[in-house]
């Protein structure tokens, strides 16, 4: 356990060495923190003005036009910098929730404050998915890429304990506009903190032509509906919303009506939902390199119901604590695998609009959620509506388990597949959401002892890395070198656009992966440190084995 620690803490401390990680890191956790502190203004808002129903309906008021919206706004952050996407979404909301605390104070109409906050979350729905495509590029390692995950899900818990707890004080002590007022400036720190991260856009290895526009954003729900593994964890997660959505009511019923905590106690069991999150986070970096997210996903979602029925059996304030903190330890276990797996399984090309897809139908669940659970304790009243909601994500984990482990086994071949392609010199230094790209579309082929992969001469179509067995390279009917696993070869005629140098035959038995050339060729010379690489490989070997050919 001690070793498990010690290599966690090492694999997350990537994010405070890595500058550009560092930054968009502490951006996500500025900009989550002030949504959690105007969520928690908001709810008390409504139920000023119009009780649990209110409460529900300004719910799904907010998250039905970010749903609809966020595909559309997603194929900005596939064409362009999703760093500068993030920037102009911190400025947006940092002027909405301006607005709205300026209504506020003046005293204005309600509805005018939560148009202002319908806009702040269109534009928040946004940030998760151009910050959670960004990640993969500035990582290496599939590790590397869990570790960002691990931490952005410590901050995401962080800013669920903290936002809620600043909003009770300043509930306590002046009202909701000062926790919009607090929510804007988290917002505008958010814009300042992204403003200077530094990395190359990846190439297009493969894209989308042809489209519509409305086709084109909804790129991302095809991409889901087309995938099993996406389809099951969007699914998932969508019914783990549905509780949270669910929630946003149950703690501000159980608050004022139940529990007798007032409008500050909705602010203190929200927090404890945060701080079960500070500790699931903090235990879910034993899970970075381990394998197994999609088991640990489900768990997750288990563990968001479960504590309800709890609730609903035993209502007081320290059992509402504790399994408020519960659920909180199952968001950090979700939030690590969902995000980790969904930017492993999908293309670039597509990676922000499938995660706006992603955010816009657990969006739709956070709506149909709280508009549910007011209806439901409108009917049966708040205890029989917990144990009601409650039962509903255990009983989804158990049904799905089996798929959640193939999923499992399915990652585990990929991780084989980015090691033995991280074993190539001039793709070492490619970031981790393409050398995923490149691992996806691997190829293998089986060639028998003494049989030939390609004779010198030959067009080139296909890069190699051998898997198993030894291969010899024949140049002019003289060998020239022995190659093992781990070994790749026929970039010469790829990135040179020439014939084939030399023939390569197996000693024995081979176990071949190919990546087709357009896709190999993008990848490489798509990035100057790859393509340096790839420079000084060919250079060295047209000059040492063929020093007829110029290099």
């Amino acid at each position: 356990m001690r070793g498990r620690i010690v290599d966690s803490a090492a694999a997350c401390g990537v994010n405070l060495r890595n500058p550009n990680l560092r930054r968009a890191q502490a951006s996500f956790g500025a900009i989550w923190a002030g949504e959690w502190a105007a969520t928690v203004g908001i709810g008390v808002v409504a139920f000023r003005h119009g009780g649990p129903a209110a409460v529900g309906l300004v719910g799904g008021a907010r998250m039905v036009p970010a749903a609809i919206v966020a595909p559309f706004a997603a194929m900005v952050a596939d064409r362009t910098r999703r760093d500068a996407v993030l920037v102009w979404v911190g400025l947006a909301r940092a002027l909405m929730l301006g607005i709205a605390a300026g209504i506020g104070m003046a005293n204005g109409p309600v509805v005018l404050v939560y148009l202002a906050l319908v806009v702040a979350t269109v534009a928040q729905t946004l940030f998760r998915p151009a910050h959670s495509a960004l990640l993969p590029t500035l990582c290496s390692t599939p590790a590397e890429l869990t570790s960002a995950n691990v931490v952005r899900g410590l901050l995401d818990s962080s800013a669920t304990l903290v936002g809620p707890l600043v909003a009770a004080v300043l509930l306590k002590a002046s009202g909701p506009s000062a926790v919009f007022v607090a929510a804007a400036v988290a917002s505008a720190l958010a814009a300042a903190l992204i403003v200077g991260v530094e990395y190359e856009l990846p190439p297009r290895l493969s894209g989308i032509v042809g489209m519509t526009p409305v086709r084109e954003a909804f790129e991302g729900v095809r991409a889901i509906a087309t995938d099993g593994a996406l389809t099951l964890l969007t699914g998932l997660t969508a019914l783990q919303t549905f509780i949270r959505g669910a929630l946003t009511v149950f703690v501000v019923v159980l608050s004022i009506n139940a529990l007798g905590g007032g409008q500050a106690g909705v602010g203190l069991l929200t927090a404890a939902i945060g701080a079960g999150a500070v500790i699931g986070s903090l235990s879910s970096t034993l899970l970075v390199g381990r394998g197994g997210l999609a088991r640990w996903f489900g768990i997750g979602v288990a563990i968001w119901g479960a504590p309800l029925v709890v609730i609903g059996i035993a209502s007081n304030v320290p059992v509402a604590i504790a399994m408020l903190a519960l659920v909180g330890i199952g968001n950090a276990l979700v939030d690590v695998g969902v995000f980790t797996l969904l930017a492993r399984l999908s293309e670039d090309a597509v990676l922000a609009r499938v995660f706006a897809a992603f955010e816009g139908i657990i969006t739709l669940g956070v709506a149909a959620g709280a508009i549910v659970a007011s209806g439901v304790i409108g009917t049966l009243g708040v205890r029989p509506a917990l144990l009601t909601v409650g039962c509903l994500t255990p009983v989804a984990t158990l049904a799905c388990w089996r798929w959640l482990r193939a999923l499992d086994w399915r990652m585990r071949v990929r991780d084989a597949d980015v090691e033995l392609l991280r074993m190539i010199p001039m793709l070492r230094p490619l970031p981790e959401v393409t050398i995923e790209h490149l691992a996806a579309g691997l190829r293998r082929t089986q060639v028998p002892a003494g049989g030939m992969v390609f004779e010198q001469g030959d067009d080139g179509h296909d890069f190699y890395v051998i898997e198993r067995g030894r291969a010899s390279v024949i140049a002019d009917g003289r060998p020239i070198r022995v190659l093992g696993p781990g070994d790749g070869f026929g970039e010469i005629a790829l990135l040179r656009a020439c014939h084939r140098t030399a023939s390569v035959h197996a000693r024995t038995e081979l176990t071949l992966c190919s990546l087709d050339q357009h896709v190999f060729v993008t990848a490489v010379a798509g990035y100057s440190a790859s393509a340096t690489v790839a420079d000084d490989v060919v250079t060295d070997r047209l000059t040492h084995f063929w020093p007829e050919v110029k290099p």
